[in-house]
């Protein structure tokens, strides 16, 4: 009797029930698809740019001076994951250094279009612009050089390939004292001799 009763009263509510409940499942499922493309957007990538250089008052020649640094110890770290996994004698075989190949590529493009933001900050100062000339040369070699040599120990790899810190700050040095030095205007060295203010002595007249 009493599931009777049950039955009869949900054939009387469920009817009336059902548009109201169709809206609210609608509106739900809305909510669901719509808010967190609002509520949760994902933080924009930054630029290399922005990732090398953080600080928003460094210039372009302090942004270069530190992506050398950085980027040169990304791509040696790729490569001690090759050696890990390969082994020295085995590292550079095949497509066993591609990893360290595409790091390379990747962020020699990254650090060239710093290198020349840094190039047109230096403008017509020689002495900064083969500083950097210099340093980026240097920056490309130790890149290349990051492969195995044959009949190296682990002990030579790794002095080898850390050799390289020292000369980045031996050359970013270099840079920045080449900023400090004054510019001497072009025409300061071109001045003529200044005119003498001495008076020439009086000539006395002779007696007649």
């Amino acid at each position: 009797m009493l599931r009777g009763e049950v039955a009869l009263v949900m054939a009387t509510i469920v009817p009336f029930l059902m548009p109201h409940l169709f809206h609210a499942l609608l509106t739900l499922a809305l909510v669901v698809a719509f808010a967190p493309a609002h509520a949760q957007k994902p933080d924009p990538i930054p630029k290399p740019e922005t990732y090398l250089c953080p600080h928003s008052d460094a210039t372009a020649i302090d942004c270069y001076l530190d992506a050398v640094d950085h980027l040169y110890t990304m791509c040696r770290n790729v490569k001690s994951i090759e050696i890990i996994e390969f082994g020295y004698e085995k590292s550079d075989e095949g497509v066993n250094g591609a990893k360290t190949t595409y790091c390379i590529d990747k962020h020699g493009i990254t650090l060239k279009r710093i290198y020349q933001s840094a190039m047109r900050q230096a403008g017509k100062n020689n002495a900064v612009v083969e500083a950097l000339h210099s340093l980026h040369d240097y920056w490309s070699a130790s890149l290349a050089g990051l492969k195995w040599v044959p009949g190296e120990s682990d002990v030579q790899y790794k002095a080898r390939t850390d050799e390289p810190y020292g000369i980045f700050r031996a050359r970013a040095m270099l840079v920045r004292s080449a900023l400090e030095v004054p510019k001497t205007p072009a025409a300061a060295t071109a001045k003529s001799p200044a005119k003498s203010s001495a008076k020439a002595p009086a000539t006395t007249k002779s007696a007649n």
